[in-house]
């Protein structure tokens, strides 16, 4: 029997480790991670208790989960290259995402401190959109660009 590594499968599964480690972190813990932001607005004089450090603190959190989904819906894609149409791969990617922010949330709340947030699984949803349109319309341009050197 031959094993073969697929890089990109390797890479999505290694994505979701990442995704799944930080949701496993308890509230106090994944409060922190915000925390080098936290310490640059200090340098701006926008100190602890500050409601501009608040906005940002929760924005920079859910640009996070915004960012982390878009990457998983490369990913995602990535590994679907050349198996059927386009936009079947972009609707199971788009599934994909959805299902695993859900099932993120519902890890989270047996996590002390954390607890599900729909509001987050549309977050995750938005950014693994986000990555689907760059990534179709990355390879639209690749395809263009292609046919364009074909012709000469």
């Amino acid at each position: 029997m031959r094993f073969t590594f697929n890089t990109k499968s390797t890479a999505l599964y290694l994505w979701m480790g990442v995704i799944f480690l930080l949701s496993h972190q308890n509230g106090q813990d994944s409060s922190e991670t915000s925390g080098i932001l936290l310490e640059l607005l200090k340098l701006f004089g926008i100190g602890p208790g500050s409601s501009v450090q608040g906005v940002l603190s929760y924005l920079v959190r859910k640009a996070g989960h915004f960012t982390e989904y878009l990457i998983l819906a490369i990913l995602f894609l990535r590994t679907r290259k050349g198996r059927g149409s386009s936009g079947r791969s972009a609707l199971y990617a788009l599934l994909f995402v959805f299902l695993y922010a859900s099932s993120d949330e519902f890890h989270q709340s047996f996590i002390p401190g954390r607890g599900p947030a729909f509001s987050d699984v549309l977050i995750d949803t938005a950014g693994g959109l986000t990555g689907i349109i760059l990534f179709e319309w990355k390879q639209s341009m690749l395809e263009r660009q292609n046919r364009i050197f074909c012709k000469k």
